[in-house]
């Protein structure tokens, strides 16, 4: 019989925000696969679900996905990580792959997903709260009202995506923003959005989180994501 593969989104970094049904089946699964981009590496995923799920009876799997520039590497090392799973699945067991936030938001899972499934396996795929949603909530502050509109960004390195949510939408939200808050403050002033409508969320969930307003000054983690408003709230 062959195992199952589940794609957990283990939330922004408090695992009190865990769902109920993925800390069950994080309880039940046969195997925790744990995403890397090197081998031996910390996971924060797994940081995140180490409170409230019993680890040390479990097989961690490490899964290493590295973050190469050139893009055939990346997908041999995907296919490789796949070919990893499917090994285990092969042999019964039923695998969680751990990953930040939400499984659909720039989630390398969804690789992972798309592979295993087209090799006959049954998958599953169990939402988390994403960082961006879960900081909008420690700050109070809406994404979206009435019939505003909302653009997600994956980070200033999208030069052009950014400078036209800016420019078009209502609310922004610009994830993986750490590096690039001064970027960010030049293309507010440019589209006459004072620094006041823009939020900063940092490690949300985590010891070192910030909630608070721009500062060019500060260093950022990489967890770092920006909400910008047309307005000041």
């Amino acid at each position: 019989m062959k195992g199952k593969l589940y794609g957990i989104g283990v939330g922004p970094g408090d695992p009190e925000l865990l769902t109920l049904k993925a800390k069950r089946i994080l309880d039940e699964a046969d195997i925790i696969a744990v995403p890397v981009k090197e081998a031996g590496e910390e996971s924060t995923a797994l940081e995140i679900i180490r409170p409230v799920v019993e680890l040390e009876q479990k097989h961690l799997l490490e899964v290493v996905f590295r973050m190469a520039k050139d893009k055939e590497e990346r997908k041999k090392c995907r296919e490789a990580a796949c070919r990893q799973l499917t090994a285990e699945l092969s042999r019964g067991k039923n695998i969680a792959m751990i990953t930040l936030g939400d499984v659909s938001v720039y989630s390398t899972y969804m690789y992972v997903n798309q592979y295993v499934a087209e090799h006959g396996f049954e998958t599953e795929i169990i939402p988390g709260i994403p960082s961006f949603c879960s900081g909008a909530a420690v700050a109070q502050l809406p994404l979206m009202e009435g019939n505003e509109s909302l653009v997600i960004v994956p980070s200033v390195r999208a030069e052009q995506q950014v400078e036209e949510a800016i420019a078009h939408y209502d609310n922004v939200v610009i994830m993986k923003a750490g590096g690039s808050i001064g970027r960010i403050l030049e293309l507010m002033k440019k589209y006459d959005r004072t620094e006041s409508c823009a939020t900063v969320i940092s490690c949300v969930g985590m010891k070192d989180e910030y909630i608070g307003p721009l500062d060019p000054e500060r260093t950022y983690s990489y967890f770092t994501t920006v909400i910008i408003k047309r307005e000041k709230r």
